[in-house]
């Protein structure tokens, strides 16, 4: 089977595209989301890398877990008795929600279809959402008697604050891009025939910055979602201490003092 994510370069900057089009992109096995992870590894492992987008094929972004899966107790969701139902979210799933958290590389979200459940959990673990107005989106876990097991209570209510989230978790409807958009799910709506256009203009923005700065940049946005201000700032002092060692700072502050456009290394 060829891997859930195929992976395309362009310069600095990685297209990740789920590569199950006639299952709307679900994730149905392990083996799919130890692809995600070991993926997400190499890119974060290759300075040459500085954004990320991530997208579906066909029609779906991606449409969730797998039901038919869920319903043959096989693939990354219920086995045969609890505690095997555990190890396996913490096996699968949740390990690719590690994943995302843990990668220092800026990621956007190219929502070009359905966003379903783990396919919506997914879009919010990236750093940025541009969706298409084609887009249907669902924190929908409860439609089918479950709880969200991937760790998205957590990380919608981040984005869209904790009533709102509820609302969305609870109810379990479908919604638009427009009203993603409106609740501050997504930055922004596009033509469908314009979306990876769109995510790739904001990609090279964010590519043309010193990759190591982007990367502890990305960390610090992410340790400050639980951290404390001051524990904050002592790892904000931190990092600058690194980065003001980099010859991509120096560089940057010549050029600035040159009236120049800089030259990055990645050093």
């Amino acid at each position: 089977m060829t891997p859930f994510l195929e992976v395309e370069r362009r310069g600095r900057i990685a297209i990740l595209r789920m590569d199950r089009p006639d299952a709307l992109n679900a994730i149905g096995t392990i083996e799919d989301c130890d692809n995600i992870v070991d993926t997400l590894f190499e890119l974060g492992n290759d300075r040459s890398v500085h954004a990320a987008i991530l997208t579906g094929k066909g029609r779906a972004f991606c449409s969730g877990g797998n039901i038919k899966g869920i319903k043959e107790r096989r693939g990354i969701g219920p086995l045969d008795q609890p505690d095997s139902t555990r190890a396996n979210y913490r096996r699968g799933v949740q390990r690719t929600t590690r994943a995302f958290l843990d990668s220092e590389i800026p990621i956007i979200a190219a929502i070009n279809g359905h966003a379903i459940g783990l396919g919506l959990d997914l879009a919010c673990l990236c750093d940025i959402r541009i969706a298409s107005e084609t887009a249907k989106m669902a924190a929908s876990f409860i439609k089918v008697g479950i709880v969200p097991g991937d760790g998205g209570a957590w990380t919608l209510s981040k984005i869209v604050g904790y009533s709102k989230a509820a609302e969305l978790f609870l109810t379990g409807d479908t919604f638009d891009a427009a009203y993603a958009r409106q609740i501050g799910l997504v930055g922004e709506v596009t033509p469908a025939d314009g979306l990876l256009d769109a995510a790739l203009a904001m990609a090279e923005r964010i590519a043309a910055n010193p990759v190591r700065a982007l990367r502890l940049t990305k960390r610090l946005l992410r340790e400050s979602q639980h951290s404390r201000a001051d524990d904050v700032l002592e790892l904000s002092a931190a990092y600058q201490a690194l980065v003001h060692e980099t010859k991509d700072h120096v560089e940057a502050v010549t050029a600035i003092l040159e009236k120049r456009a800089p030259t990055y290394t990645g050093d």
